[in-house]
């Protein structure tokens, strides 16, 4: 069980490990390929059939394997996800504002983690309510953030932008790193403590890869330089690997993120705006909407500076689209019940139609 803690295995997943198989932890997917590593050297093995067949039918507590997952494997074949601690997901890209199937659909990055940095660069790629939104991605799935702020030396006044970024990501650690400096690498390395497992997320371009090699102190995944006209990174991370880290802990990549869409509404605005939120109880209705009543203390703080307009702005903006997703699956779920009925009812009939012949 030595090898097994170095990964991150503990008692909690222990508890859950009963039924047939060993367990291993996934650090890497390639389409129906998942490497898989118990502290030592990797290998590969496929799902089986019948977990397969019950992870697309969203039977109880059947899991279709992601980077982080601990797992149940036998003759190479993966019978059995764990049940996470965490998860860092969100919705299936092209459903942000749209009337479709994918506002609804998870997409799971990564499992089991004890930490997500969001990383941007200061260079194009720097937008604090981009940062929001990040926040109340990792925030909705109960998970602790830290920002990096990578590409300090293109800047002419890095501690400024941290400064911003720390008015908008309330109690949240932020980091500069510079190219050539090793101060800030050093404050990151406390994250990856044995055991512990880290995941970046950001736009294309934004360093993760660069961050990831200085880290490692070598080149463990590739790099590409950010197209000048358009100040976008391409995508040289293009799957998701758990790298066991010279520091003891673990850290995983992700692709870069074009559309941070939601897929849950579980809290995470009122933690991303702890400000608003605690301005609101000030307010002199209870129901207070914060865009035209009078009386409310969150206007009021607008009105005198205290509180930047686009800030409030990015709260009402992924409010409504919050609030919408709440609707939508909502609906969706009303929706399901009813088929349900619906197939109940018909199988009712036909058996009463075999009856009467019988």
């Amino acid at each position: 069980m030595t090898r097994l803690a170095s990964l991150g295995w503990n008692a909690c997943f222990q508890e859950h490990a009963d039924g047939p198989g060993t367990p291993a932890r996934v650090i890497g997917v390639n389409k129906d390929l998942f490497h898989l590593s118990q502290g030592g050297e990797g290998w590969l093995a496929r799902i089986s059939g019948t977990l397969r067949h019950r992870a697309a039918s969203a039977a109880p507590g059947a899991l279709y394997p992601v980077v982080g997952d601990w797992v149940l494997v036998q003759d190479k074949l993966i019978t059995r996800v764990l049940p996470r601690r965490n998860a860092l997901s969100r919705g299936a890209a092209g459903g942000r504002g749209k009337n479709t199937a994918a506002g609804t659909q998870e997409q799971v990055m990564a499992a089991n983690l004890d930490t997500v940095c969001i990383v941007c660069g200061l260079d194009r790629d720097f937008n604090p309510r981009r940062i929001e939104r990040y926040l109340t991605l990792v925030y909705n799935c109960g998970l602790s953030p830290a920002i990096v702020l990578t590409k300090a030396d293109l800047h002419a006044e890095p501690e400024a932008c941290a400064d911003e970024v720390e008015q908008v990501a309330l109690g949240v650690p932020v980091h500069l790193v510079a190219a050539g400096e090793s101060e800030g690498i050093r404050e990151l390395e406390h994250y990856l403590a044995p055991g512990k497992t880290v995941t970046m997320i950001g736009s294309s371009g934004a360093g993760k890869s660069t961050l990831l090699n200085r880290l490692h102190g070598d080149s463990v995944q590739v790099t590409g330089p950010v197209s000048r006209s358009v100040g976008k990174g391409r995508h040289t991370t293009t799957g998701r690997d758990l790298i066991v880290m010279p520091q003891g802990g673990m850290l995983i990549d992700n692709p870069g993120i074009r559309e941070i869409a939601f897929h849950e509404n579980d809290g995470g605005l009122a933690s991303a705006f702890a400000d608003i939120d605690g301005l609101a109880l000030e307010c002199r209705f209870s129901d207070c909407t914060h865009s035209h009543e009078l009386g409310c203390r969150v206007l009021e703080t607008v009105a005198n500076g205290e509180l930047p307009q686009g800030r409030l702005e990015s709260y009402h903006k992924m409010k409504r689209e919050l609030d919408y997703l709440a609707q939508r699956q909502h609906k969706s779920a009303d929706r399901v019940e009813k088929e349900r009925w619906k197939g109940i009812a018909m199988f009712a009939k036909e058996l009463k139609k075999k009856r009467r012949k019988g």
